[in-house]
């Protein structure tokens, strides 16, 4: 979709097929709102004292309004005025952006950049947050259906912002941020919604070779069984066994531009490595999950999925600098191959695992994966993981669990979700929780027992990340929706594009 701002042209003047203006809970008007109001003889006055509650993300359409140029003058509620703030504001323009598709409209024109906004976000805040609330409402998935319907795939292909011309640099920046992002979303929810019968560990795959095709910065190297045995990965390739599917490893690299002779910038001290668990299908193995719902363990791959997005959006952004992926793939099934409770496997790092559930086998994915990663000497490491239900409990399908090693790294993860309204929240990572996962035969247990199970699959992972700073992010609860609105959510694409765009 196409991002664009105006800066000349009053509200009224404007010749599109479809205007946004905005209307508070209390009947005032917003101030693009109240210029409309002024050249159409006062009618949005009173249409918001009377009919129009302004509810927000509600919407209410004015066709050929006198005075006013548009086609449809589109009134979005706002929310109560003292209440506004930057996710009222991403909802309130989604609402616009959803509207434009559901009328089958291939433009509108947002005067929402104008409104004042609690807690003063940045007006390049607001613009990416506009873009990712469009991307969003233009999402639509036919990837499976027999005979996908053409006329029902959004039209909306571009979506201008009024701003003021002082305004409209760091609006164009925030659009063109926000454009990647909803790109490498909608990606990321692709690959979540593909059923585990087409999205294999070979297919991911191929979908980052096809990244790597279609921007030069991503080069990627995808390693196939013998390649993972000979490095060692056995506690990996002992959750692969027990699938007919091979397992894969995905090795992605962003080079990025080097900068400038002149500038100043300073290059990291080296790569940030982004590491995503991606069982393609989570069966629990032999500790085999409940028949009901089960069906949502394909977005088991979630994390996979969130790393090769987050990938699409960086190399549309070009970052100057370079950030690695490493993607651990294959299934989780019960067979007579597969890992059995009990059973003790050897990691790459060399460390001993006493499985004592099979279902508790993410962990035994990433831990490989991130012994790997030491090989890039990297400035920042961070796995990201649809790890345990205890997360879900926790934090329900608002935060995002983050577990860090580093305080500084902690604080800048926290700050890129709060920016992108992609939030996550800290939790413990205590010594003292380590002795939940010691174990009689092996030097640790893959489990520890039925308290803070989120936080000891965490401590599980610090056992690996010595090496570097760490970072762990539980998307088990917001990586997707279930029941009617069931679908991958793309998060924490959002998150981890914006921490890399602090970076930088």
């Amino acid at each position: 979709m196409e991002f664009s701002t105006q800066t000349t042209a009053s509200p009224h003047q404007i010749k599109t097929a479809a205007l946004a203006a905005g209307v508070y809970a209390d009947g005032q008007l917003s101030p693009a709102a109240d210029v409309l109001d002024r050249a159409a003889g006062g009618r949005l006055r009173a249409i918001a004292k009377g009919e129009f509650r302004g509810r927000l993300g509600s919407t209410l359409v004015l066709r050929d309004l006198q005075g006013v140029a548009t086609q449809r003058l589109v009134l979005v509620g706002l929310g109560k005025r003292e209440e506004y703030d930057a996710r009222a504001h991403a909802s309130a323009e989604q609402a616009f952006a959803a509207y434009c598709v559901s009328a089958r409209l291939t433009e509108g024109v947002s005067t929402l950049a104008s409104n004042e906004v609690k807690g003063a976000a940045s007006m390049r805040d607001r613009a990416r947050a506009a873009a990712i609330a469009a991307g969003n409402a233009t999402y639509h998935y036919d990837a499976t259906l027999g005979k996908p319907d053409a006329d029902a795939r959004p039209k909306l292909r571009k979506i201008v912002q009024i701003v003021e011309r002082a305004d409209a640099s760091a609006a164009q920046q925030g659009l063109k941020e926000g454009a990647a992002i909803a790109q490498g979303m909608m990606l990321a929810k692709t690959l979540g919604n593909l059923p585990a019968n087409v999205c294999t560990p070979a297919y991911l795959g191929e979908q980052a070779k096809k990244l790597a095709r279609e921007f030069k910065s991503i080069k990627v190297q995808v390693l196939e069984q013998k390649q993972i045995e000979a490095l060692g990965m056995g506690s990996f390739l002992s959750v692969a066994r027990g699938s007919y599917e091979p397992p894969r490893f995905i090795v992605l690299r962003h080079a990025g531009k080097a900068p400038a002779a002149k500038t100043k910038a300073k290059t990291p001290a080296g790569p940030v490595v982004l590491v995503g668990k991606g069982i393609t299908f989570d069966s629990g193995g032999i500790s085999i999950k409940p028949a009901a719902n089960m069906d949502e363990m394909k977005f088991d791959m979630c994390g996979a999925a969130s790393v090769l997005g987050t990938f699409r959006a960086l190399a549309e952004l070009d970052l100057p600098y370079e950030v690695i992926g490493l993607v651990a793939s294959c299934e989780n099934m019960p067979s007579g191959r597969a890992n059995r409770p009990g059973d003790v496997v050897t990691s790459m790092s060399g460390q001993t695992i006493e499985i004592l559930n099979t279902d508790a086998e993410g962990r035994l994915v990433l831990c490989d994966a991130l012994t790997y990663a030491e090989r890039f000497k990297p400035a920042a490491v961070i796995d990201i993981a649809t790890l345990t239900g205890a997360c879900v409990v926790a934090l329900g399908s608002v935060n995002t669990g983050l577990f860090a090693s580093d305080d500084e790294l902690a604080d800048a993860l926290l700050a890129a979700g709060k920016q992108t309204l992609d939030p996550a929240w800290r939790m413990p990572l205590d010594d003292a929780y380590q002795e939940q996962l010691k174990s009689n035969f092996a030097d640790i247990a893959n489990i520890g027992g039925p308290k803070a199970g989120a936080v000891t699959a965490a401590c599980f992972l610090s056992r690996f990340t010595k090496a570097y700073p760490w970072a762990h992010l539980d998307i088990a609860g917001t990586a997707w929706k279930s029941g009617n609105d069931k679908g991958s959510t793309g998060r924490p694409v959002p998150l981890l594009a914006q921490y890399l765009l602090n970076r930088a």
